[in-house]
């Protein structure tokens, strides 16, 4: 089958950032099946040539290519609407857009790309009401995942208690802060932390190598300076920790036991109190905790790759 990839390489679009989401999860995982992949970085085209060309561009490699499949994941809107529903409507190609972020970007971003291509995804099932609402029959409930291809279980010994990766969003600092002062040890990584952001391989490690890795809530952002707090959601790191062997303790998110046996194959908190109980319980259980991360691992491989999501979602609109 022949793809045209269209997303971004680098996170944000700023290679200084280093390698987006995107690249090292869906592309890196796209690239081990069995496709002809071809590449199409719309916001290094858009940086390098214009928004005006970048979409002529676009128009141009798909109908010179003549893909199965056009498969995008948008950031805001640097491709023109005009430009995906010709390609949708007049190319051979089915075109799917994955969308990243509808628990909050349905309103004002989601619902107006949805009628612009084949099918559309999203990992949040409570958006799928709101694309039936506005009359969106194309839709496909998905969930994010582990790029086992990367993400993997080392035989290495645990060398921090508690860490976490990610940044410092929302009330996370006032978590880590309480954390500390109730003396337990915990080591951060990422853009605002003082170590600042790692590679990939370095987090992978560090999932290999903690006893605890924490997942804490994304769910607050700071609009015109006041905190609104988001409803919780998946994302990745639920899969990307147990991946690589590690025990997860997460902020409680909608459907999680939809993915994962709760305190058997991860462990959940929803509030700081109980955060802070479950770690000392886990550091001072050890075959507890390694039995619920060996479990969650079998979980990961068995049910939850992006190679096993991206077949499910292919099998589904080759068949429509």
């Amino acid at each position: 089958m022949k793809v045209i990839y269209v997303a971004m390489e680098y996170d944000y679009g700023c290679p200084e950032r280093g390698k987006s989401f995107e690249e090292a999860n869906f592309y890196d995982s796209l690239k081990h099946m069995d496709l002809h992949i071809i590449r199409f970085d719309f916001m290094a085209n858009h940086q390098k040539y214009g928004q005006e060309k970048m979409n002529v561009m676009l128009k141009e490699i798909v109908f010179d290519e003549r893909p199965d499949l056009v498969f995008c994941v948008l950031f805001k809107d640097e491709i023109d609407k005009s430009v995906m529903k010709e390609i949708t409507e007049k190319s051979n190609a089915v075109t799917l857009n994955w969308f990243c972020d509808d628990h909050w970007r349905f309103a004002n971003f989601s619902k107006y790309w949805a009628p612009c291509f084949t099918w559309v995804t999203t990992t949040d099932a409570k958006s799928l009401e709101k694309y039936r609402k506005n009359g969106f029959k194309n839709v496909i409930l998905t969930q994010w995942a582990c790029n086992h291809f990367t993400y993997k279980k080392y035989d290495l010994a645990k060398r921090y208690d508690v860490s976490f990766v990610g940044q410092p969003h929302g009330s996370r600092k006032k978590v880590i802060k309480k954390l500390l002062q109730k003396g337990i040890k915990v080591e951060t990584w990422g853009y605002g932390w003082e170590r600042g952001r790692i590679e990939l391989a370095k987090m992978i490690q560090i999932f290999n190598t903690s006893k605890i890795n924490l997942n804490l809530s994304n769910s607050y952002t700071n609009i015109f300076r006041f905190w609104e707090k988001r409803r919780e959601q998946i994302k990745g790191r639920n899969f990307e920790i147990q991946g690589c062997g590690g025990f997860q303790l997460s902020s409680y998110v909608d459907d999680i036991e939809s993915y994962f046996k709760l305190d058997q194959e991860i462990v959940c908190f929803r509030d700081e109190n109980e955060l802070v109980e479950k770690i000392l319980f886990y550091l001072e259980h050890d075959k507890e905790r390694i039995a619920i991360a060996k479990a969650g691992y079998r979980r990961v491989l068995k049910e939850h790759t992006y190679e096993l999501r991206f077949k499910k979602i292919f099998n589904h609109v080759f068949a429509c």
